[in-house]
């Protein structure tokens, strides 16, 4: 839908009124490379996509939020008074957004008729969730007048989901949609939210990311488990490096000179997982520096072979796409992007390529697991802002 449709579908819903509709966009990200690394440490370079959440709000005259969106059947009319009680349903995310502005001491002067449209795939793994929070948060602030300061809003959305709606996410999705630049990747110290926006210049390079279709039942306690096996690693080798808060502190060769203190196996190619990842991302970034996208490609790979067989967390369905991905000329890399166990992967495709990629990656995929693949061909965009005429 355009922003003319958008606003067309936004009368039908809320009618007329004297007060003016205005129109916000937040995107969706993806994580171009630095997978579970937020926990331990170490950098991510997440982006912005070019697709997102449309958000058109207008004030009422009274105390309503009118909350709708055009994926979702289920709508919602409470009161601002009643803000805080959760339903299970999308509208907590917005809701959660309001507990938390009420928290900072920023109460809405007014009701407000929302309408919501988004374009990113619900439980693809780009940070659909996210994106709701974000928009809302910022359309909300510019409402009233306010600071919108980006940093403290992916804060705030982070909290949101955190504290409200009861989903333990960290701050990276929040903080790319709130922070992203077209054409720029992010490279985020999760820990304490230093970053630097990294030109991201594909050229005649597109992204495409694919989704698996896999329904992800094992990712929570894979996820927990990892987590476990990083924290084994890392009291391990504290007791060698006193002053170590965090695995990817080590660099490769400092990993290597400690390594044989873990007798574990498994616990030791996890920490490694971590240690050469972590190398990983500042290498692309200099790649990417360099405009070296054929470098970027290749640790795009060795990400992905890293997470499948040290950190053991892609799967059947990932591991297929991502190789015949590979297959394909015109294709530089291609990665599982998340936490694994089904989701997407993410490809730097030329566009010369890119129906020939959807084509082939898509049938043989289907061919090896039974299951369709979704492909979106997209390049990175702006974060959070909002859509004037012009713009």
């Amino acid at each position: 839908m355009d922003t003319n449709q958008l606003m067309e579908a936004f009368k039908n819903k809320h009618g007329e009124s004297k007060h003016q509709a205005r129109i916000f966009n937040a995107p969706g990200r993806v994580n171009l490379i630095g997978e579970h690394l937020d926990y331990n440490g170490g950098y991510v370079l997440p982006a912005a996509l070019e697709f997102g959440t449309t958000l058109i709000i207008r004030p009422r005259d009274d105390d309503k939020l009118s909350l709708a969106s055009t994926n979702l059947a289920h709508t919602a009319d409470i009161r601002l008074q009643h803000i805080g009680t959760k339903t299970e349903e999308w509208t907590d995310y917005p809701a959660g957004v309001i507990v938390e502005l009420n928290k900072l001491g920023v109460t809405l002067s007014s009701g407000y008729d929302l309408l919501y449209h988004g374009d990113i795939p619900n439980g693809a793994g780009l940070s659909s969730s996210a994106s709701l929070e974000v928009v809302t948060a910022y359309a909300l602030l510019s409402m009233e007048g306010k600071e919108t300061d980006t940093v403290e809003i992916a804060k705030l959305s982070q909290r949101a989901e955190n504290q409200f709606v009861g989903v333990n996410s960290g701050i990276m999705d929040q903080f790319a949609v709130a922070n992203g630049r077209k054409d720029h990747a992010i490279l985020l110290m999760c820990d304490t939210l230093e970053y630097e926006l990294v030109p991201f210049q594909t050229g005649a390079y597109k992204l495409v990311i694919a989704n698996t279709n896999k329904r992800r039942g094992l990712v929570d306690s894979k996820y927990n488990e990892r987590r476990s096996e990083c924290d084994k690693a890392l009291e391990i080798l504290q007791k060698e490096i006193p002053a170590l808060s965090y695995l990817a502190q080590l660099n490769p060769q400092q990993f290597k000179d400690v390594r044989d203190s873990i007798k574990d196996e498994t616990v030791s190619r996890r920490a490694q997982h971590v240690v050469e990842e972590n190398q990983r991302v500042l290498d692309s970034v200099k790649a990417l520096k360099d405009n070296d996208l054929e470098a970027f490609g290749q640790y795009m790979n060795q990400s992905h072979d890293s997470l499948r067989y040290l950190y053991e967390v892609t799967g059947d369905e990932l591991d297929a796409l991502v190789e015949e991905a590979q297959r394909i000329p015109g294709t530089l890399g291609s990665r599982m992007t998340g936490a694994g166990f089904g989701g997407c992967t993410v490809s730097l495709v030329h566009e010369d390529a890119v129906e020939r990629f959807i084509e082939e990656v898509g049938r043989k995929y289907e061919a090896r697991t039974g299951l369709k693949a979704d492909f979106y061909v997209c390049g990175v965009g702006h974060g959070v802002h909002e859509i004037k005429e012009g713009n």
